[in-house]
């Protein structure tokens, strides 16, 4: 199973890419793990929130294939706590699920046709953070969730 992290916008901002990278390389250890970076639209600036949020899933939508498991990260979705991402992610393992996509949405979120096209809606907090952190968070966290399910001393609970 490969794990990929998208995010929609710039490349990772210095102040958290050492981290990211770490533990990217660190999930790397157990699954095949990658980011891609998804480039804002082109004149973003003169649309509305909708007219972006549909251009952003047009472009997302067409990159995901039939057989992906999308996991969206959005503020509307459910929390869990470290170990029940493990047993998410064992779960689509068990499935055989050949690529798991972890989206982090634009600045306004997404549009409703990706948000039915998830089969997991995963919301970190009801705290909002700037893109930059949900990256850090989430590789951390896809880490820690990696070292749980092989009964690693990382989580200590």
């Amino acid at each position: 199973m490969k794990l990929q992290f998208w995010s929609i916008g710039k490349a990772h901002e210095s102040y958290v890419k050492a981290g990211i990278e770490d533990f990217t390389k660190r999930a790397n250890n157990y699954y095949s793990t990658d980011w891609k970076i998804i480039a804002s639209v082109k004149k973003a600036a003169s649309l509305s929130e909708n007219e972006l949020k549909k251009a952003e899933a047009k472009i997302l939508l067409q990159e995901l294939q039939k057989e992906d498991v999308l996991v969206l990260l959005d503020e509307r979705g459910r929390m869990l706590s470290s170990p029940k991402l493990a047993e998410l992610i064992e779960r689509f393992a068990n499935q055989s699920a050949k690529r798991v996509i972890f989206l982090i949405g634009g600045a306004f979120g997404v549009d409703d046709s990706v948000f039915s096209r998830a089969n997991f809606v995963w919301s970190l907090s009801e705290l909002v953070f700037p893109h930059m952190l949900v990256r850090l968070i989430l590789s951390e966290q896809l880490y820690r969730a990696c070292t749980i399910i092989k009964g690693e001393k990382y989580h200590h609970i």
